[in-house]
């Protein structure tokens, strides 16, 4: 499955995004990703056990703080591939006295924002 933080239809809350990057594991993955990374490299690099890498992941991407794309080979065995989905995370404290929390995104390419288009025609029709 394709996770794609900017297509989400509801935002995580603060507390959602807090304890994930209170997580010292996700936070390494977090600084290892300079580029898409697979599970299996993001394992070696962090030196997390895989079982609980996966879970990470799970965390991460559910807070919108990583996005998963799939890279196609040719031998017919993609790989999702994990990237940073966020540039800047801001925690706010609202008017009713509550947390809040604003994401900044990467800018999004003219491949993404088609792609994305074409996304939205598919489930239409």
């Amino acid at each position: 499955m394709v996770r794609d933080p900017t297509a989400s239809e509801s935002m995580p809350s603060a507390e959602e995004i807090c304890a994930a990057l209170d997580d010292p594991d996700c936070r390494e993955i977090i600084r290892s990703l300079e580029e898409p990374l697979t599970a299996s490299e993001l394992t070696n690099r962090c030196e997390i056990p895989q079982s609980t890498l996966y879970r990470k992941l799970e965390l991460l991407t559910d807070a919108t703080l990583l996005e998963e794309s799939t890279e196609i080979r040719r031998d017919g065995h993609h790989a999702s591939k994990y990237s940073v989905a966020f540039e800047e995370i801001t925690l706010v404290l609202e008017d009713d006295r509550s947390l809040a929390v604003r994401i900044e995104r990467p800018a999004r390419t003219a491949d993404e924002r088609l792609a994305e288009l074409w996304s939205e025609v598919r489930k239409e029709t």
